[in-house]
């Protein structure tokens, strides 16, 4: 297979012309093509008088090794396609079903792979169902009715299904974890596309869809998906798992758990390192989100306010304060909004999300400052936990109980908003105009200034003075990181720490990814079921 880069073709003239420019570019008849697909497609927008579609294409000839003997081009290369392999099963016998807690990315990708290879995994989620959880979600923002267990942090598919469902990850994969990741999703009715393009997205309208139809083919492949079943305890022997307690009442005995638990599971960390669960305390980000009329991106991007083809154009933008922190964008949503994603009472957090349309009219973004555990009050474990509630709470105090918002312009001048500007809020769940420079500590008001009046040079408007500021985004990562060894396992035996909230990943992709890696792991030493039935039962 070649591998073909650097095709560059008008974006108005889409997937429909890469053929034809295929053959043209490699100088071959059609019958010499035996097949073709885009590896990945980008945007080149730097002429904004001739934006360019960006491909790389993989294709199968006749007589490749002819060809790259008469062609020697560095946009040209032969490579191996691997495609992902699910590991050889152990010979470990299974007394009792693997039980996953949590039915985030992590917790799902995990399962589903079990599934399919005959484990019948046990699935825990102490939320609702992703059709309940969505009238409760909604019911939040409309009303303020809040539950403690399913939220938009909580509840089947995690804290991605209320985001934008952004897809891309830095994650170096030769195994190809990242393109299987991929190949689900698309498999459970998310575009095709998302194989290929730069800056995937799925919107949380469609991923509600998805994780609902893979929890249906967890439970027909004969696993089982318990919902407001929460993780409350565990139990060990001589170092070892041996028990897990839900709901404070009933134990389930099991010798593999897989905590995929998320990043906001603070009530389980607590819990695990009572238990004696090896963890430390890691950085993180926190600050505000950012909106912007997505037609002023638009135009920053692509040079025109808006383009069917294009759509809502998207930003990365990264700052190094003069004290020396990191300032990033981060989960940035074209099109999106702003919604409460509140999680315990008393407490106040903001995300983004977008519908896989993206076209809310406004483009939201978190400005995050980079905490480390010196910042935080203590040498706990618990402590970066303790200082997101700090901040989280006192957001939640000055906006009374509804998202704290205030214009950029009054945010520098640490002075309480009036009005709205030109741009107006697009939200999800209340908001009243409060001083963020209260919410969130001194240097990282000041990061967060000192970075959106130099993003201004980058993006002509960023620095705006009616910029609508909405506090505060602490759920960037987890504060927690879980110790496992090279088996993927907790110095206690039997433990998987998985995911985001184990500390070993940002985003939906990369956590999926980190849930299949965890299947392969376990699949390496146990039996399926069956067959640890079968085997035991000659014994």
């Amino acid at each position: 297979m070649l591998r073909i880069g650097q095709i560059k073709i008008p974006y108005r003239d889409g997937d429909s012309k890469i053929y034809t420019t295929l053959l043209k570019k490699l100088h071959i008849q059609e019958q010499e093509m035996l097949s073709w697909r885009i590896y990945k497609k980008s945007i080149d927008a730097r002429k904004k008088h001739e934006i360019m579609s960006v491909y790389t294409v993989d294709v199968r000839l006749k007589h490749e090794n002819a060809f790259l003997k008469r062609n020697r081009n560095k946009n040209i290369q032969k490579i191996e396609y691997k495609a992902y392999e699910f590991p050889k099963a152990g010979e470990g016998l299974l007394k009792h079903p693997i039980v996953i807690t949590g039915s985030g990315p992590a917790g799902l990708f995990c399962a589903l792979m079990l599934a399919r290879y005959g484990y019948r995994p046990i699935l825990l989620e102490r939320g609702m169902d992703v059709e309940r959880r969505q009238d409760v979600v909604g019911r939040f923002w409309e009303t303020g009715e809040f539950q403690t267990d399913t939220n938009v942090q909580f509840g089947e598919g995690g804290a991605g299904t209320f985001s934008d469902g952004k897809l891309n990850t830095l994650v170096k994969d030769p195994s190809g974890r990242h393109r299987k990741v991929l190949e689900l999703f698309v498999e459970f009715g998310a575009e095709p596309e998302i194989l290929y393009v730069n800056k995937p997205h799925i919107g949380t309208d469609v991923l509600c869809h998805i994780v609902k139809a893979m929890r249906e083919e967890i439970i027909a492949l004969g696993g089982k998906v318990c919902f407001e079943s929460k993780l409350t305890d565990i139990r060990t022997e001589k170092g070892r798992l041996t028990s897990v307690c839900v709901n404070d009442q009933s134990w389930i005995d099991c010798e593999c758990l897989v905590l995929a638990v998320g990043h906001s599971a603070r009530d389980t960390f607590r819990m695990l390192k009572e238990r004696g669960l090896p963890m430390t305390a890691k950085s993180f980000a926190i600050g505000v989100r950012i909106e912007h009329p997505q037609e002023m991106i638009n135009q920053s991007q692509y040079g025109m306010d808006r383009d069917d083809i294009l759509g809502s154009a998207a930003y990365k933008l990264t700052y190094t304060a003069s004290n020396g922190r990191g300032v990033y964008t981060f989960c940035m949503c074209p099109g999106g909004y702003v919604v409460n994603a509140s999680f315990e009472e008393g407490g106040c957090v903001v995300n983004g999300m977008s519908y896989h349309g993206r076209n809310s009219g406004n483009a939201n973004s978190a400005v995050i400052v980079t905490v480390t555990p010196e910042d935080f009050p203590s040498d706990d474990v618990m402590a970066g936990v303790e200082f997101q509630r700090f901040w989280e709470q006192r957001a939640y105090t000055e906006g009374k109980g509804r998202i704290p918002v205030q214009l950029y312009g009054d945010f520098c001048e640490s002075r309480v908003s009036q009005n709205f500007g030109e741009v107006r809020p697009v939200h999800k769940g209340a908001t009243t105009f409060a001083d963020l420079n209260r919410c969130l500590p001194i240097y990282v008001c000041e990061s967060l200034k000192e970075a959106i009046e130099a993003f201004g040079y980058k993006i002509q408007g960023y620095d705006r003075k009616d910029a609508i500021l909405s506090g505060v985004e602490t759920r960037t990562s987890s504060p927690i990181r879980m110790e496992r060894d090279g088996e993927l396992q907790s110095e206690i035996r039997g433990i998987y720490p998985c995911g985001e909230g184990a500390g070993y990943a940002g985003g939906i992709t990369s956590a999926a990814m980190d849930g299949l890696r965890i299947a392969e792991a376990i699949r390496k030493v146990y039996r399926p079921m069956d067959e640890s039935y079968k085997e035991q039962k000659k014994r």
